[in-house]
C-alpha cells in the first residue's frame, strides 16, 4: 500500500506543484491552490470517529463535489471517510496505508485537475491521453 514517499513522488510530478507545510504537515499545491495534503485526526476528530488514537497515515485531498466524496466513501469506506469538518466542502479523507497504489495515483491526479488552471490541465491531459 501506499506511503508519504510515494504521494510526494506522485504529486511533485505534476506540472507547477510545490511542496510545503500547512498548519505543521506536509500540504502540496498547484499554482498557489492545496490539492493534497497530510491531515492527522485532531481530539474532536478522534471523538467523532470513536476513535482513541490515529489508526495509521491520513491524507486529504480534493474532489469535484460532495457527491464525489459520498460516492467514494460508499465505493471503499475501508479506505475513504469524512468528519463534520469537511461538510459543505470537497476533499475527502483517505487511509494512506490502505489506498492501492492506482487509486492513490488517480486521487492525485483528480485533485491537481480540479485545482490546477484550466490551460495548464488541459495540456497535461493532451500529453497523458490514458
Amino acid at each position: 500500500m501506499a506511503d508519504w514517499e510515494q504521494l510526494r513522488r506522485l504529486a511533485l510530478a505534476l506540472p507547477d506543484t510545490s511542496e510545503g507545510t500547512s498548519w505543521g504537515s506536509a500540504h502540496w499545491r498547484v499554482h498557489g491552490k492545496g490539492f493534497v495534503w497530510e491531515r492527522p485526526l485532531r481530539k474532536t476528530d478522534l471523538a467523532e470517529l470513536g476513535l482513541d488514537e490515529q489508526p495509521g497515515p491520513i491524507m486529504g485531498a480534493r474532489v469535484e463535489d460532495e457527491a464525489v466524496k459520498l460516492a467514494l466513501i460508499e465505493e471503499d469506506p475501508a479506505v475513504f471517510f469524512t468528519i463534520h469538518h469537511f461538510d459543505g466542502w470537497s476533499a475527502i479523507l483517505a487511509r494512506l496505508d490502505r489506498i492501492s497504489d492506482r487509486r492513490l495515483e488517480e486521487l492525485v491526479e483528480e485533485a491537481w485537475l480540479l485545482m490546477a488552471p484550466p490551460k495548464l490541465g488541459r495540456e497535461w491531459l493532451d500529453a497523458h491521453p490514458d
